[in-house]
């Protein structure tokens, strides 16, 4: 078995690094495996990251976004499976051995893992880190509803190649492309133990302009006629009240400890939701921004 592993990267030099350290680091593979890093128009081709490892192959792709640049890193694999992460992201040590074990069951078609937030120190959290810890990157339950994450997604490449290739930067690419495999009659399995860490947004700005994106996709979906702007007003005040909802998650799910962590993604939670009314409120007035160029902010 060959295991082709697809990066997609633009703009993140330091943390493909850490990226591909971790995947140098894999333990308990018998798999042949390939790297392929395709960059998306950085400032820089990340060439010096890359030759650290004389596996690793660099491409380039310059339509924008993760989609078209999974794409061109599938066209070039020679695997017998295609796995894809993000370059911001890094894999847990045992990431690719549950991926080859997983198919070398016949019937498995797709597979996505658990998406966790891994800190930046441990001992110290930031505002954010334990609000994303609870809510952001919920790859199991993205699942359930047909779709993974494409920062740990797993499949053979006649699945990719039947479904049609990943959408470029105005779509959802993840969720359209899962959606579009699950109407063929494929089914993405969850496999908890193919873990990939992802950071916690640094700044509340980032996440909002997160927020922004998702909301821009909602709001074109979803908005047709007159019943749509009828949902769509209850769902900007239902979302803007939610937060005493989600006490009882927040004090009980065991991906954060302690209670300050509790406390911390509590306030985190509240300015989201608020965020989230505002601009739900915002793009009904104004319509979506039309410009999507900066994907992976």
């Amino acid at each position: 078995m060959l295991i082709s592993v697809i990066i997609p990267h633009f703009n993140q030099e330091n943390q493909l690094v850490v990226c591909l350290s971790s995947l140098h680091a894999q333990r308990g593979v018998s798999a042949a495996i390939e790297f392929i890093v395709v960059d998306n128009a950085s400032r820089r081709m990340p060439e010096a990251v890359c030759a650290a490892w004389p596996d690793v192959t660099l491409l380039s792709e310059t339509t924008p976004g993760p989609g078209p640049a999974r794409n061109a890193g599938a066209a070039a694999a020679n695997g017998d499976v295609l796995a894809f992460i993000d370059a911001d992201c890094y894999a847990h040590p045992d990431w690719l051995h549950h991926i080859e074990q997983a198919f070398t069951n016949p019937d498995t078609q797709i597979l996505g893992g658990e998406v966790l937030v891994g800190y930046a120190h441990p001992s110290k959290h930031t505002f954010l880190e334990p609000y994303e810890a609870i809510y952001s990157y919920r790859n199991k339950e993205h699942i359930e509803e047909g779709f993974s994450g494409t920062g740990n997604l797993a499949m053979h490449p006649a699945v990719l190649r039947h479904v049609g290739p990943f959408a470029g930067i105005g779509v959802a690419e993840d969720r359209d492309w899962g959606l579009r495999s699950k109407a063929l009659g494929y089914r993405t399995e969850y496999l908890a133990q193919m873990i990939v860490y992802h950071p916690a947004r640094k700044s509340f700005s980032e996440l909002t302009q997160k927020w922004d994106r998702h909301i821009a996709h909602d709001f074109e979906e979803k908005m047709p006629g007159t019943l749509g702007i009828a949902r769509w007003i209850g769902r900007t005040i239902a979302v803007s009240g939610s937060p005493l909802f989600e006490l009882r998650t927040i004090m009980t799910t065991p991906r954060v400890a302690g209670l300050t962590q509790r406390i911390t993604a509590f306030g985190c939670l509240c300015a989201v939701r608020i965020y989230r009314g505002y601009a739900m409120a915002r793009i009904l007035l104004r319509g979506p921004a039309r410009d999507r160029s900066d994907w992976n902010r």
